[in-house]
């Protein structure tokens, strides 16, 4: 869900404002302001960049269409110097549901490093956001990503400039933030929609592994990290943004414990019979989610998952995107390396794990 720094706080303010759309019913100061007419604007500041990149990174970037009245499309990341086929990376980006796009200049750069660092091919998944597509909309654009690889497996694909060097055998899911959350959900919904067999539902296609980089998940009841962790002025992340973005993105009528904001509620998904194949989840010590993040990895691990977590010191939400600090630097270097160990090491066996970057 990765909103991005500001130079005001991530207040939130409802209702009162008026504009020539009328009354203001959602704001994130300086990301996103949903009128009661429907009427939502979005500033920019991010910038959207081309899929240029510069020579010495030693990727080539590409956009590429899924579905042109849907406004689906993705962005790909192809290492140029490659030894046999590569693995490929599906990723969801982060921005609440609400913000966001494969095409901010932040991700740009962080997806071209990691496909550099982790020698894989990365598909980056532009989908609709809320709150004029609510969720399930993003699951569904996800779901359709993966049938559009699928059928690129199938049919081979005229991209020929991926399509000859990737594995589909080796497919991973991923994302940070909100692009986590849809990650996890695009399996759960696929599992559902084919009595718990989504690997047979996207044959040839063979997924290794998931990457959950900050799940955005919520509840009604709150963890100790949500209700204590003190966040700086300029953080990606507070709890009352939180809270309006899962306003924006639920079903109306839904609270914060409907099943695609809390897996953990009673009547959610059930984690035995979630996917086999293993997980990492990557979690920041400084962000609110920290404990959330940490219930997630506790209660696959109960439920028999192969899941590995990596603790990340000292830094708070989206630091991998949106901070440039030299302690943010380091430990995006760190998570890219362990990002890359946990795809190369899919074909050994995986053990639960937890790794804390000191």
């Amino acid at each position: 869900m990765a909103a991005v720094q500001v130079g005001s706080n991530l207040s939130h303010k409802i209702g009162k404002d008026r504009h020539q759309h009328g009354v203001v019913a959602e704001e994130i100061d300086g990301l996103i302001r949903a009128y009661k007419d429907g009427h939502v604007e979005r500033p920019q500041i991010v910038p959207c960049v081309t899929s240029s990149l510069a020579p010495e990174l030693g990727v080539t970037s590409r956009d590429t269409v899924i579905d042109k009245f849907k406004n689906i499309w993705a962005r790909f990341y192809v290492p140029i110097k490659f030894h046999g086929k590569l693995p490929l990376l599906v990723y969801f980006h982060g921005g609440g549901f609400c913000v966001g796009s494969a095409a901010w200049s932040c991700y740009h750069d962080f997806l071209a490093r990691l496909a550099a660092k982790a020698n894989c091919i990365i598909m980056s998944v532009n989908y609709r956001l809320a709150p004029e597509n609510p969720l399930p909309a993003a699951y569904d654009d996800g779901i359709k990503a993966l049938m559009w690889l699928k059928q690129q497996a199938l049919c081979g694909g005229a991209d020929n400039w991926w399509t000859s060097r990737w594995s589909f055998s080796d497919i991973f899911l991923a994302g940070d933030s909100a692009g986590a959350n849809i990650a996890f959900n695009v399996i759960t919904r696929l599992d559902s929609f084919n009595a718990g067999q989504a690997a047979a539902a996207i044959k040839p296609l063979k997924l290794k592994g998931i990457i959950l980089i900050q799940p955005f998940f919520g509840g009604e009841a709150r963890t100790h990290s949500e209700k204590y962790l003190v966040q700086s002025p300029r953080s990606a992340l507070n709890l009352a943004a939180s809270d309006t973005y899962w306003r924006l993105a639920l079903p109306c009528g839904a609270n914060r414990d409907h099943p695609w904001c809390n897996p953990l509620a009673k009547g959610s998904v059930k984690l035995e019979g979630f996917v086999k194949f293993p997980i990492m989840v990557c979690i920041s010590e400084m962000d609110i989610l920290k404990d959330r993040n940490l219930q997630l990895v506790a209660s696959l691990g109960r439920a028999g998952k192969r899941v590995e977590h990596v603790v990340c010191k000292g830094v708070g939400h989206a630091f991998q995107i949106l901070s440039k600090s030299q302690l943010s630097q380091t430990r995006t270097l760190e998570i890219m390396a362990r990002i890359e160990g946990f795809i190369s090491g899919t074909r050994s066996p995986l053990s639960t794990t937890v790794h804390n970057l000191m």
